[in-house]
């Protein structure tokens, strides 16, 4: 990811952040709606999970530019969450679900920003087993 490119998913993601618990909301409602199969990974208070979410996904936006310095920990959330029963098709929903959240929250993710969002969505770790997995999809 270039460093313009970087820098325009960090300030999409500043314009969440003081939304953050709507957005979460948001997104666990569309998450829901286009797989309601995922409904049983949850057992917990989404609100809680919503508070993770975008704590996660902030710390992951903040050091686009050191993935060194996340990596390893995303990677780490990546297996606990395949223990969880999270499944490789899940992720292209997540991501769905993620992008159509910023854009109903008015946060417009288009033109430069929409390839690097979609990368932080779709390849950023690779699970012990060596299927793709997604930054955002271990995160929920």
């Amino acid at each position: 990811m270039q460093p313009s490119q970087v820098s325009l998913v960090q300030a999409t993601f500043d314009k969440v952040l003081p939304i953050s618990d709507v957005a979460a909301q948001i997104f666990y409602d569309r998450l829901f709606q286009l797989d309601p199969s995922i409904r049983r990974l949850f057992n917990g208070d989404l609100r809680m999970q919503g508070k993770k979410l975008m704590d996660a996904l902030s710390i992951i936006v903040g050091n686009l530019n050191r993935p060194d310095r996340i990596l390893p920990g995303v990677r780490a959330l990546g297996r606990r969450h395949a223990a969880y029963g999270v499944e490789n098709h899940h992720y292209a929903t997540v991501g769905e679900a993620l992008l159509w959240t910023l854009a109903r929250t008015k946060v417009v993710v288009e033109g430069a920003a929409a390839a690097p969002v979609a990368a932080v969505l779709n390849g950023l770790v690779e699970a012990d087993t060596g299927a793709p997995t997604s930054a955002m999809a271990c995160v929920v």
